[in-house]
């Protein structure tokens, strides 16, 4: 029996501005017709997975309910409170099926990763299966088509069925080393993906870092079932040391093994590896949305929504969003991190949240802002019901724009149809809700000293939300 874990937590932030905290790349439609958590999910079609459980942070949980129910294969959905890295996220999913009275092997998936080929896929997965009974921790070895110095090596040691026995992990290296890897062909890249027994890896963690499974343990015997998800106790998970798997466990045991695997592979880290893996024109562009171009040569354009015009260029990256644009030449890519380091001391929330927002409910765009004044269209979905709530230092104006709104405005409730409107003040507790069978659209208008997200009081949510 094989259970598939995927792990849908990270930022994605050297996919900024289009990956941002709220809305990190795992959940965006970057590399196809589906967001890279529907994907990852559905090239599981073609094995035998008896049932899903995905990873995530708290903040993302609907937005991981909402794209899986999209495709048919919601299963299970455990929530870290904070984030701890992948070795005790995967502490928590193997030891919730050994409390379960079972023992499946874990294949451990990135929700964030591309895979062209499906079947080669498949086949390493097969292949794996053998050695993960026997006891072997296995990961997964992509077959390097040429240096990389993003990625991580694994070197192959003695021959085992269907694949290596690991000798060392390697850390991303210089471009020399890089060559040498790959001239020598014993090395491959290290994908992330693994697959082992439930109970193996508890073993080998225990061994290794025992406190972090007593942790967990403790973890889960806090949690508490909320709608479709697991919330685990936040004051023992907190406790965990943040290790990835590699650090905590594969770099120490004896049994981890390697299966080759050349798929078509790439972890989509930066823009420059996005560029790599689309489709390019006569003069080597990727141009995605509406874009026009003269004497532009080697570069990635990306608009999500207005007219982008480039002209005399060579080997740079324009990504343009609704509230921010990147420009940057693919050489200085690296120094992105230090971009959005200015940008976090600055306070900016273009780095935590985009103009259009994702609640369980619909969404929100913000469409203007000025000194004591904001306007937003806010999308309620058929059945979505925004928190009973007041503001304390704001006031609203709502307009209806399509649908029909139902109105609480402190003890009284009132339905409001196109172009009507209501005043909200300052301290007045409010909701608003859509019982009907079509979108419900607004337009707010808020004013007042401070117009920040975090001026809430919630009475009640429909969502669970605190």
């Amino acid at each position: 029996m094989i259970k598939a874990v995927v792990l849908a937590g990270g930022s994605g932030s050297r996919l900024w501005p289009l990956s941002r905290k709220a809305h990190p790349k795992q959940f965006l439609y970057l590399h196809g017709e589906q967001t890279m958590l529907q994907s990852t999910v559905q090239r599981l079609e073609s094995l035998d997975i008896e049932s899903l459980v995905t990873i995530c942070n708290v903040e993302h949980r609907f937005l991981v309910a909402e794209q899986l129910r999209d495709i048919d294969h919601l299963g299970s959905i455990i929530l870290e409170p904070v984030a701890r890295n992948t070795a005790p996220a995967l502490a928590l999913a193997a030891l919730t099926e050994i409390n379960n009275g079972t023992d499946p092997l874990l294949l451990v998936l990135a929700a964030d990763h591309v895979i062209e080929d499906k079947e080669a896929f498949s086949g390493a997965i097969e292949k794996a299966i053998p050695l993960a009974n026997k006891g072997k921790l296995v990961t997964f070895g992509v077959v390097p088509h040429g240096p990389n110095v993003g990625y991580g090596y694994i070197k192959t040691g003695a021959e085992l069925d269907n694949g290596f026995s690991v000798e060392r992990f390697v850390e991303k290296p210089c471009r020399e080393d890089a060559e040498k890897y790959v001239a020598s062909s014993d090395y491959l890249w290290n994908s992330g993906m693994f697959l082992f027994k439930a109970s193996r890896y508890i073993e080998q963690l225990t061994e290794f870092h025992p406190q972090m499974v007593e942790h967990c343990r403790g973890a889960l015997s806090g949690a508490l079932t909320d709608l479709d998800f697991l919330r685990i106790d936040e004051q023992w998970f907190s406790r965990c040391e943040s290790l990835s798997i590699d650090y905590a466990v594969m770099e120490h045991t004896q049994d981890a093994a390697v299966v080759p695997m050349d798929a078509g592979w790439s972890d989509v880290g930066t823009w420059s590896s996005l560029k790599d893996i689309s489709q390019k024109d006569d003069s080597g562009n990727v141009l995605q949305g509406d874009v026009v171009t003269n004497k532009l040569t080697n570069s990635y354009v990306r608009s999500e929504q207005k007219l982008v015009a480039v002209m005399g260029l060579d080997d740079v990256i324009i990504v343009d969003t609704k509230d921010a644009t990147l420009v940057s030449h693919q050489s200085e890519l690296d120094n992105l991190k230090l971009l959005l380091q200015n940008l976090e001391q600055g306070r900016r929330q273009e780095l935590e949240v985009h103009a259009e927002v994702y609640r369980p409910w619909g969404k929100y765009e913000t469409v203007d802002r000025g000194e004591g004044y904001q306007v937003k269209r806010i999308t309620v979905k058929p059945g979505g019901k925004l928190s009973l709530q007041k503001h304390h230092q704001r006031a609203e104006h709502w307009v209806v724009v399509s649908g029909k709104a139902t109105v609480t405005r402190d003890d009284a409730q009132f339905t409001l149809v196109k172009n009507e409107s209501t005043y909200i003040p300052i301290d007045t507790i409010r909701s608003l809700e859509n019982n009907e069978d079509e979108l419900l659209e607004i337009i707010e208008v808020q004013s007042g000293d401070y117009l920040g997200e975090d001026d809430i009081v919630r009475y009640s949510d429909h969502y669970g939300r605190i």
